[in-house]
């Protein structure tokens, strides 16, 4: 018998473990035309589903050739830049149009519109102790998480949280839209307190405030702000209120949706896809590499000085080693991505004649040099442009709004969209979604333990 002591398992062997017997080699997927990414050789989607709600035009197609074109995109068969620019014109609100747009299919009239908003103001407050017991006893450094977990945690506050029909999937989606700012507020401020160390205030709801008004007003200490800041926050939200079934988020919660859970695992589970830094999180992302770029070049007005970083940040030598330039390039836009189009128009205003103004022609410069430098580093001419995320953390930061808080804006804005999505699914998807995967794995003998090395 031996008495020698043996070493416990450590995580690299683990790992190591791991890695020797759970490798695929890229061409296998070509051999077995596997569309990885749900995504067609030339790119684009594979197409899963029908949908009344959103459209995202990027490309035409052409004798089966796909040909770059400028963005477009529709909310219920409304062009975005028409429901932007009417809100702007007569100056008023609009993203609780917009979320009655998304759920119903048709723009509101002006008693529906007025008694919807009293409807959300309604449905804004969290259930008695919820914030004590559910938010400020189990802080979390990352608001996202925060997010999922507490609308799972709603569940339990649902009398009747199961029942598959309309009229309760569209109660719980009101609801849903109305408190998931609340609880973004109240995590925020319990992180700051907890992880922080900062003071934390909580505010009461206003009842006048529309959707955008009541998230600044729990942000801001003194409850302060423009009209100008709430109705560009409001814009914000209404860009982001929906994007198309096929993006990640949307069609995570059309999976969930087809299974027939309940409407609080669907909405967690497209929080927590929202997310990645390959989806909503990229604002964040962008921000950060936007930060490290001006930390290491010297000259912003050099095309050259600013190229060369970002051929490192190709290369994966600096940043987040990622090779990635977050908020450039999109998996249906190509010359053009309306929304980053509004945004960067707004982000100009705002910079002129202050000091972001050297940062806004920083970004400018980056999205202009970014193709040129994806095609000298990796040889790739594919067409590509700014995405919304690429100007979204940038006016965030000039309303002031805290970075933890760029990405669980978007969703309190998609959530719109999800709902939306979610009904629809519900009520004319019929089956479950069920993809095939196909086993690569070879034929195996079964060996006794006493007889494994």
């Amino acid at each position: 018998m031996s008495c020698e002591k043996k070493e416990n398992l450590t995580l690299q062997d683990l790992c190591r473990e791991y890695r020797a017997n759970n490798q695929i080699k890229p061409e296998m997927y070509k051999k077995y035309r596997v569309k990885r990414g749900l995504r067609n050789e030339d790119g684009t989607g594979v197409m899963a589903g029908l949908t009344r709600i959103c459209n995202v035009h990027g490309y035409l197609i052409d004798d089966g050739e796909k040909i770059p074109d400028q963005g477009r995109l529709t909310y219920r068969g409304y062009d975005l830049n028409d429901i932007v620019n009417g809100c702007l014109q007569e100056n008023r609100f609009g993203f609780e149009e917009v979320v009655w747009l998304l759920l119903f299919g048709k723009l509101p009239t002006r008693d529906q519109l007025e008694e919807f908003g009293q409807l959300l103001f309604e449905n804004r407050e969290l259930p008695e102790y919820f914030v004590e017991d559910m938010i400020m006893k189990a802080p979390s450094r990352n608001i996202m998480n925060k997010l999922g977990r507490a609308v799972l945690v709603l569940y339990s506050y649902d009398d009747n949280p199961d029942d598959p029909s309309l009229e309760n999937n569209m109660r719980q989606s009101i609801q849903l839209v109305a408190q998931l700012p609340t609880i973004m507020a109240y995590a925020y401020q319990t992180k700051r307190r907890h992880f922080d160390h900062e003071s934390m205030f909580l505010h009461p709801i206003d009842p006048r405030h529309h959707t955008a008004e009541s998230i600044l007003n729990a942000l801001r200490p003194d409850r302060k702000f423009t009209d100008e800041e709430a109705k560009l926050l409001d814009l914000c939200m209404m860009i982001h209120a929906e994007h198309g079934g096929g993006n990640n988020s949307t069609f995570t919660a059309r999976v969930l949706s087809s299974s027939g859970t309940d409407i609080y695992s669907t909405i967690a589970g497209a929080i927590g896809s929202l997310k990645g830094p390959k989806h909503g999180g990229a604002n964040h992302r962008v921000m950060m590499m936007m930060e490290d770029l001006m930390d290491h070049v010297e000259n912003w007005e050099s095309d050259d000085e600013v190229a060369s970083y970002l051929e490192r940040i190709v290369r994966r030598e600096v940043g987040d080693h990622s090779g990635l330039i977050y908020g450039i390039g999109h998996a249906v836009y190509t010359l053009s991505d309306p929304r980053a189009t509004i945004l960067k128009e707004k982000a100009s205003a705002l910079a002129e004649g202050t000091e972001m103004e050297a940062k806004f022609r920083l970004f400018q410069r980056v999205e202009r040099l970014a193709p040129e430098v994806f095609y000298r580093t990796k040889g790739d001419a594919k067409v590509v442009c700014a995405n919304v995320d690429f100007y979204s953390g940038l006016v965030y930061q000039m309303l002031g709004i805290p970075a933890d808080l760029f990405t669980p804006l978007f969703a309190v804005s998609r959530i719109a969209g999800w709902c939306a999505h979610r009904m629809e699914e519900m009520m004319t998807g019929g089956r479950i979604m069920r993809p095939a995967y196909r086993a690569v794995a070879p034929g195996a003998e079964y060996v006794p333990l006493e007889n494994r090395r």
